[in-house]
């Protein structure tokens, strides 16, 4: 996930240096896997204020100024714009200075007089297109800032490793909740919106007091009627009609915000819905209102055979399994993946439906594996964006884009089905967290904690000491007390934590006689020079004899394996693929036996597979004995006295398609 440093500044009003929120995110939140200063090229840029303006004497268009750079003397520099004026600051590159583009400022003279340095236009730093005048500055700065120090222009961008588990994570809001917490400073959204509330309110934008027209399965918004058929791939699904819009070029401030994070600009509506993705985690689309047949906004299955020619223009046949939108004659976008061509928003359009919707995360993950399409909005659908968060995002983006591109909200916006249940509630006392992280921490600063970052927390009326705690609808990933234990340690600091060995047992029963039996074989095995291999359960198989997996990690290897020679085999074909053909391997893993009508039943076994000679070669014995049936007996016996120990074992010949000895114990 990539966060830019001034957006982030704009949700809290922090002071932190990158390098130290860098440390802060990732001693507390997610791993900080780089940090790019994206302007670095205006390093050397510094702030100066021009003393002094005069005409060039042998030219009619130069002016001959002297600058002050803050290095303690007035510096000659030759200028040729217009705008030049006296007490103003402007940005100066001294002698020496390589600019954006690659020119080398040298000290030159120009028709006769003498030029330390170069007064610069917006369009030679990179920061704008004007460029028939030097960029005047309105600064309260002394002369020599650094220009990055003096002015929003150098942002930095810091690439996060966000965990599955943390989606609330992949949006400036997510990452903003937390450094609040962290810093104690207030959460809020940014100026930007705050603007575009008041200037969306003057043009009849989606205001407090039009409520939206909650409906079972279908309302109407404006002239769009809406229908919500699919609810269980769409469990809510809301939008609203802007009319009147001026499609055309964002402003600086949201283009800036975009290729921050490396988003090329479109529109000022499309833009506005990128906004949204990027700063609150809420994926959005806008659909040109004209182009929808009907009007008619339809969530529901695709039909067998049906295609839809999405924005990137690929011509996509979707399945009877995916959701889509539609509208009264054909699909207008893969719901949660990617909006269509047919639909989209152009340079004409003038009336919008905006949709802001809440999808299965199981059925997007679906219809983008089926497809192949992976998109910003399906990252984050299919990991689960907040199911409550959808009201309040339709609302500041329908103001931001009034405010953008003009126009009115037709009628109020619709909101069918409805938010999924929320969180539960999990019980945790003082005793259970001392227990799991080994420190003591009280009932107190523990509610303290999980409040900072949004949790309910609630005395206990049954037990002393004990809290209910309640996540916020944007955390998914808490549903037991060993996920709020993990919470209060990570905000407190794993740093704080005591290095005070404690008495730990791993696992939830490791003296199990299964587990000590297991520890056993393997210990031996690998006494007697076997290698332990440890493969996932997946192979090739058929449907016939194995299960099938759902959602498998790999098409090629579907099903779960009924017996461990077949991911053995696999392993033996590697090595001989590589002229490798000595292979002592095991495992001790599980193996799925099918049933009809019900989850297959999980077993543990125990796998040996050995080929080639039975020891390295040695310079005294060149040719070591080969591994052979009875060399499998034996290994069989000792695994079989090892797992019944004291109880008979008996091996009695297989059919050799796979199994060459069967091992029975008595009793």
């Amino acid at each position: 996930m990539l966060i830019s440093h001034d957006w982030l500044r704009s949700f809290v009003p922090h002071t932190l240096p990158p390098d130290e929120l860098r440390a802060l995110i990732t001693a507390h939140v997610a791993t900080v896997d780089g940090m790019e200063r994206l302007r670095d090229d205006l390093q050397s840029i510094v702030v100066a204020r021009v003393v002094q303006a005069q005409r060039h004497p042998n030219s009619d268009h130069l002016w001959v100024t002297k600058v002050d750079d803050g290095s303690g003397e007035l510096l000659d520099v030759v200028c040729g714009a217009p705008n030049v004026q006296e007490g103003t600051l402007y940005p100066f590159a001294r002698t020496g200075t390589v600019m954006p583009a690659g020119l080398k400022i040298e000290k030159r003279k120009i028709r006769g007089e003498t030029s330390n340095g170069m007064l610069c236009s917006a369009r030679e730093l990179g920061l704008g297109e004007e460029h028939d005048g030097i960029m005047a500055l309105e600064l309260d700065v002394a002369p020599g800032t650094r220009l990055l120090d003096a002015m929003p222009v150098g942002d930095v961008c810091y690439d996060i490793d966000v965990l599955a588990n943390r989606p609330d994570l992949l949006s400036h809001l997510g990452m903003a909740r937390e450094v609040a917490a962290l810093t104690g400073l207030s959460l809020g959204d940014p100026a930007e919106l705050s603007t575009a509330a008041a200037a969306g309110s003057d043009a009849g934008a989606l205001g407090a007091h039009q409520q939206p027209v909650q409906h079972a399965s279908r309302a109407a918004t404006g002239v769009v009627q809406v229908q919500l058929d699919d609810a269980e791939g769409c469990p809510r699904y809301m939008g609203v009609v802007i009319r009147g819009v001026r499609v055309g070029p964002s402003p600086e401030w949201l283009s800036r915000r975009l290729r921050a994070l490396g988003l090329r600009p479109i529109s000022n509506v499309v833009d506005a819905t990128n906004y949204f993705l990027q700063g609150y985690g809420q994926p959005m689309h806008a659909f040109d209102v004209s182009r929808l047949s009907g009007p008619a906004i339809i969530v529901r299955r695709a039909r067998a055979g049906e295609t839809i020619v999405t924005l990137d223009g690929v011509t996509r046949t979707l399945g009877e399994q995916m959701t889509v939108i539609a509208d009264a004659e054909r699909p207008v976008a893969v719901a949660g993946v990617m909006g269509g061509q047919d639909s989209e928003v152009s340079d004409t359009t003038t009336d919008i439906f905006l949709e802001v919707a809440y999808f299965s995360p199981r059925h997007v993950r679906a219809t983008r594996r089926a497809l192949g399409l992976g998109t910003d909005a399906s990252y984050r659908f299919e990991r689960g964006i907040d199911p409550e968060g959808a009201p309040r995002a339709l609302a500041l983006a329908a103001q931001l884009i009034v405010s953008l591109a003009g126009g009115t909200v037709d009628g109020a916006p619709v909101d069918l089905g409805g938010a999924p249940a929320g969180n539960g509630t999990v019980s945790i006392t003082p005793a259970r967290v001392e227990r799991l992280l080994g420190d003591t921490v009280s009932a107190g600063e523990i509610s303290t904690l999980l409040s900072s970052v949004g949790f309910a927390v609630a005395a206990s009326g049954l037990d002393t000491g004990a809290l209910n705690v309640v996540a916020p609808s944007w955390r998914n990933d808490v549903s037991r007390d060993a996920d709020v234990v993990e919470e209060v340690a990570r905000l407190r600091g794993y740093d704080v934590l005591s290095d005070r060995l404690q008495p730990f047992r791993p696992g939830t029963v490791p003296d199990h006689p299964l587990h000590l039996t297991g520890r056993r074989v393997r210990d031996a095995l690998v006494g007697m020079g076997l290698f332990e291999v440890r493969p996932l359960p997946f192979v090739a198989g058929h449907d016939e004899t194995h299960v099938r997996v759902d959602n498998p990690l790999a098409e090629d290897e579907p099903h779960l394996r009924v017996s461990l020679l077949e991911t053995l085999a696999r392993r033996a074909e590697y090595n001989l693929g590589r002229m490798q053909g000595n292979i002592r391997l095991f495992e001790v893993g599980s193996v799925f036996s099918p049933r009809n009508g019900a989850l297959p039943v999980e077993k543990l076994r125990v796998g040996l597979l050995v080929m080639g000679r039975r020891r390295p070669a040695h310079f005294t014995d060149a040719s070591a004995p080969m591994f052979d049936l009875w060399d499998a007996k034996a290994l069989g016996e000792r695994v079989g006295a090892l797992a019944c120990p004291g109880v008979p074992i008996t091996l009695t010949p297989g059919d050799g398609e796979p199994v060459l000895w069967r091992i029975s114990a008595e009793g």
